[in-house]
């Protein structure tokens, strides 16, 4: 930019004096780099929230007085313009000046230095803080202004653009074949198998949300593509990489495609049988390490809310005595504990049209009960609950304990099955040596489930008055589903045929106590389809009248 331009340009801005895009400081001899920084962040968040393309901060300018007083900031040339890469090495996401202009005013030297505004969706954060401007003072970006930034990700959604040059060609057999056995399971009520696969190929992506009017979307390649198609999406990675950290040490990196796989990471992670001895009882629970529903909900959960746009991968750390998941970009709407009760809904995701993908072929469902079941699954396998960790700005970390952290809570989950949800986390807390409110003590004091005095609380060890007995176990002891089968099969053997009531009577009463009446129907449900599935047994009826009997 010329002289001439410079000096019209400080012109406007002087007359239009300080606003939130523009900031004069005298700046003499010298200025703090980390205040830069900070004035760098605030000005380029406040040209984003007014959809401009730049913002201002200027050297030489009476703050006060208006007028040109002149700035002796970095004399050297090649030392002034070094400015930008400090402000790249600690900005997040890294972007710095898109000019630095000196001007050379009759009343002194004048330095403008060229703020770019925010890219959407993407708030500037100055050494992990993001800073704003209320008037002519510099402050921290409000959350209000933080969710108006953040949700401009929906004007254009990573995961929904077409790749141009993408065909049918850089799929994967395999994944394709597995993509239509899974919806073709989500939709048996309304398309049978033959039906799915007899689609062309064309018909069944766009059924499944996968492409858009055949076009081949970044989804598509993400969930389904060949290992060698990785490039297609280059910069941003397709990448989950699983750690072994303790006394042996490993990694592997797995790539496309994601929808299978997330089970060859699930298949790394070693799993062995936990046992847990209640009270007072001869017989063992015995548990496996990791549930493999609960390890791949947390896992498509990381790629379904991964901000791509970051170019980071998905990282699963196995640690002695846990699982961590991680994955980049903040937790996009509200906070983990919103959803852990089962209640909350999201109104948003931060790549929707993936997210609808994920939910044809079964990865996840879109009603946010994905933090809610992994909760649940552990309170079921009487472990500890799962921890989320947010203390990094542009991550989400979550941890699934392999390991009881107290006894007592593992014991009083066993016992007291019916325990709600809210209780339960309450008492994971206790064990952990977490704060609890006054009336959820007073609450668990009631019900002799903690003993103690705060803040020394503690589980209680006498769980309740009389202890469980052996055939109180058995009732929560969950048998093999080929024993449930076996008694399917061999009661139509017997009497020929039976309705879906009579498998309900036969069934409700052998089935864990751990489940709930609603769960136990449909754990029968499942039992049904995986027998007709299998050619051993065939309805005779009609859906909503059923009657089974042994396959001819």
């Amino acid at each position: 930019m010329k002289q001439s331009e410079l000096t019209a340009l400080l012109g406007t801005l002087i007359d239009a004096w300080e606003s939130e895009i523009v900031e004069f400081k005298e700046a003499g001899n010298d200025y703090k780099t980390d205040k830069i920084g900070s004035y760098f962040s605030a000005l380029a968040n406040e040209a984003n929230l007014r959809g401009l393309e730049r913002a201002w901060l200027i050297f030489g300018v009476n703050n006060k007085t208006r007028s040109v007083v002149g700035s002796n900031y970095r004399l050297d040339s090649e030392r002034l313009q070094s400015t930008k890469m400090q402000i790249a090495d600690s900005t997040e996401p890294s972007i710095t000046f898109r000019n630095i202009y000196e001007l050379q005013h009759s009343q002194g030297r004048v330095v403008l230095f060229e703020v770019p505004a925010a890219p959407l969706g993407m708030p500037i954060a100055w050494k992990g803080h993001y800073y704003a401007r209320a008037g002519e003072s510099l402050t921290h970006l409000g959350l209000d202004k933080l969710d108006n930034i953040r949700q401009q990700t929906m004007i254009e959604d990573w995961s929904a653009q077409i790749i141009l040059d993408g065909t049918f060609e850089h799929l994967d057999t395999d994944a394709l074949q597995k993509a239509r056995e899974s919806f073709a399971q989500k939709y048996a009520n309304r398309f049978s198998s033959e039906e799915v696969m007899g689609w062309t190929m064309k018909t069944f992506l766009d059924r499944a949300k996968l492409t858009q009017d055949g076009r081949i979307t970044r989804t598509t390649i993400l969930l389904l593509g060949k290992p060698e198609s990785a490039y297609l999406l280059s910069p941003h990675p397709g990448q989950i990489t699983w750690k072994l950290e303790g006394l042996e040490r490993a990694y592997e990196h797995f790539g496309l495609p994601f929808f299978l796989n997330t089970t060859s990471v699930y298949r790394k992670i070693r799993n062995i049988q936990v046992r847990i001895l209640p009270d007072d009882q001869l017989f063992a629970v015995e548990v496996s390490k990791y549930d493999q529903r609960i390890v791949l909900e947390a896992l498509h959960n990381c790629i379904a809310h991964q901000d791509y746009l970051r170019n980071g991968r998905i990282i699963v750390t196995e640690q002695p005595d846990c699982l961590y998941f991680e994955n980049e970009g903040r937790f996009f709407e509200g906070l983990p504990e919103d959803y852990i009760i089962g209640n909350k809904t999201p109104r948003r995701y931060r790549n929707p049209f993936l997210a609808q993908a994920m939910a044809e072929l079964n990865m996840i469902d879109t009603m946010g009960y994905g933090i809610h079941s992994i909760h649940v699954a552990q309170a079921r396998r009487f472990f500890p609950m799962p921890d989320f960790d947010l203390s990094e700005s542009n991550a989400v970390r979550l941890r699934i304990h392999g390991k009881i952290v107290d006894p007592a809570y593992s014991r009083m989950l066993i016992q007291k099955t019916n325990l709600p949800l809210d209780q339960v986390l309450a008492l994971d807390r206790v064990q952990k040596r977490l704060p609890l409110s006054d009336d959820m003590i007073k609450h668990l004091r009631r019900q002799g489930l903690i003993e103690g005095r705060k803040p020394h609380l503690h589980v209680s060890a006498t769980v309740a008055k009389v202890t469980a007995s052996k055939a109180d176990y058995i009732k929560t002891r969950a048998q093999d589903d080929d024993y449930y089968c076996k008694l399917i099969t061999d009661y139509l053997k017997k009497f020929n045929k039976a309705s879906r009531g009579e498998i309900d009577k036969l069934l409700l009463d052998k089935l864990s106590n751990v489940l709930d009446n609603e769960q136990k129907k449909k754990k029968i449900a499942n039992l049904l389809t995986k027998l007709r599935r299998s050619g051993k047994i065939q309805n005779e009826g009609s859906k909503k009248t059923p009657q089974w009997k042994i396959a001819e």
